[in-house]
C-alpha cells in the first residue's frame, strides 16, 4: 500500500505541477492545449499538487 500511496502521490503532483505551468503559461506544452494561458487550470494544479503531497506524505507515515 506505501508504494501505491508514493507512486500515485508523484504521478498527481507530476500532473498537478504540469497544470500549474500550462495554466500560468510557464509551459504552453502542447501548443494546441486548451489549458495555456487560463489561469483557473493553475488553481486546479495547485489542488492536484497539493493531494499528490499529501499521498507523499501518507506513504511515509
Amino acid at each position: 500500500m506505501r508504494r501505491f500511496l508514493l507512486v500515485a502521490g508523484l504521478f498527481a503532483l507530476a500532473i498537478g505541477l504540469l497544470w500549474i505551468g500550462q495554466g500560468t503559461g510557464t509551459v504552453p506544452w502542447p501548443r494546441s492545449s486548451f489549458m495555456v494561458n487560463q489561469l483557473h487550470w493553475a488553481g486546479y494544479g495547485a489542488a492536484m499538487a497539493g493531494f499528490g503531497l499529501v499521498l507523499i506524505w501518507q506513504s511515509n507515515q
